[in-house]
């Protein structure tokens, strides 16, 4: 019989071979999975503030405020003085940024695609469902 266990070992060993791909990218461009993760969280949460992205990590402003340093040091993140409060500013990705971004969400939309491939509408629907339990 297959476990709750195993069933996660195959998950997670598939998610990671469809990764390799877009971490071998980051490491071209001299960037952590952290800070992947970041570009990807700037992005979906559409040019927040440090605190909006720190409160989004669950991490502390100074931690995720160095890590932002460096991607702006690097020219993937731009820091834009919010037009309504000039003491905070907003993160945009810049097009090198962007451009990074978009590649790495190209694995996740093979997952997905694999993933929909396989099961039925209805069974997409419920692991939707479950997923999101589980996470959120």
């Amino acid at each position: 019989m297959i476990t709750i266990t195993d069933t996660i070992a195959k998950l997670s060993n598939f998610i990671a071979l469809s990764e390799e791909k877009a971490k071998n990218q980051c490491k071209e461009h001299g960037l952590t999975e952290t800070q992947m993760h970041y570009l990807e969280k700037i992005a979906d949460l559409d040019n927040p503030t440090v605190t909006e992205l720190s409160r989004e990590l669950k991490l502390s402003k100074p931690t995720v405020t160095v890590t932002v340093d460096r991607l702006v040091e690097k020219g993937f993140v731009n820091r834009v003085r919010s037009d309504r409060d000039r003491r905070s500013a907003h993160l945009h990705l810049t097009e090198r940024g962007a451009e990074l971004n978009a590649t790495h969400d190209i694995a996740h939309i093979a997952i997905a695609k694999h993933i929909a491939r396989k099961v039925t509408n209805s069974e997409l629907e419920e692991f939707i469902r479950i997923v999101g339990k589980i996470v959120d």
